[in-house]
């Protein structure tokens, strides 16, 4: 009788603990988005609708509220389907920094000396600072320009204490494009239907040190926000910068011990060496 029990006692604790783990998995969604980063034929591939899994994350979610990038948006974009096979990094710096660039270290330190010029029509010229979003609000993209037909740049470096996978979890309106450390991890052109709702979970790989994320987000008519949190392990292990930032100089202050990059002949480069030549 006493082995009875014991054997009892061990299968409603087995039973427990796969209980606990599914209420886990579910508080932080189910991943349907893996195996990336795209491949070249699937950059601007949208999933179809069946995959979609309209998760309502809510409020508590850790979203993300603090962002590097140009003070303003790409405006007059004609329509996010229009504007989003287009490189408009790469024409506003006639190169100098591409999308792709943009969601690397060395791109990222392009922006110190070079500002976004899209022109009169689309926007003017763009300097690059850090900007706050209220995830509560449908048009957190807007930041005081026109409401519709504009283009979003969002990046933030994420400094992990080991490589690890990750699952981030965005929610938009109109169109998402995900890049991390140069390689594009998500691309979604339909809006996700709310400012708390969530279509894919997404597994990523980060590095060890820095992780240069970019957000771009392309907006129609109608409500225009971006939102973005990881999953809670993630966010207790890793730093997220801008932490303390509030403009272009004291960001890049901030995260100056995350910013060696490798040079020719694999010699190591901070930027503060940078900053001197």
């Amino acid at each position: 009788m006493k082995r009875f029990y014991t054997f009892a006692l061990a299968i409603t604790t087995v039973f427990l603990m796969v209980i606990s783990g599914s209420h886990l998995v579910m508080a932080q969604g189910v991943v349907n988005e893996s195996g990336g980063p795209l491949t070249e034929e699937n950059l601007l591939v949208t999933r179809p609708d069946a995959d979609h899994l309209n998760e309502d994350h809510g409020a508590d979610a850790p979203w993300i509220t603090k962002w590097y990038g140009p003070d303003g948006n790409y405006e007059n974009n004609g329509g996010f389907n229009t504007s989003g096979p287009m490189d408009l990094m790469a024409i506003g710096t006639r190169d100098m920094i591409t999308d792709v660039s943009l969601s690397t270290m060395e791109g990222l330190l392009k922006t110190q000396e070079v500002d976004v010029e899209w022109g009169d029509d689309h926007g003017g010229t763009r300097a690059w600072t850090v900007f706050e979003i209220d995830p509560t609000d449908g048009n957190n993209m807007n930041r005081g320009g026109p409401a519709d037909n504009l283009d979003t740049y969002a990046v933030i470096v994420i400094d992990s204490p080991s490589d690890m996978t990750s699952v981030m979890s965005p929610a938009q309106d109109d169109y998402a494009q995900i890049w991390i450390n140069g390689e594009k991890w998500h691309n979604n052109s339909r809006w996700t239907g709310g400012v708390y709702n969530v279509d894919y979970n997404i597994e990523v790989k980060l590095q060890k040190g820095a992780n240069v994320l970019l957000f771009r987000c392309g907006e129609g008519g109608g409500s225009a926000y971006f939102n973005l949190h990881f999953d809670d392990a993630t966010h207790d292990a890793v730093t997220i910068y801008p932490k303390d930032a509030t403009d272009k100089v004291s960001f890049f202050e901030e995260i100056e011990p995350l910013t060696a990059v490798e040079a020719t002949g694999k010699l190591a480069t901070t930027w503060a060496d940078i900053k001197r030549k």
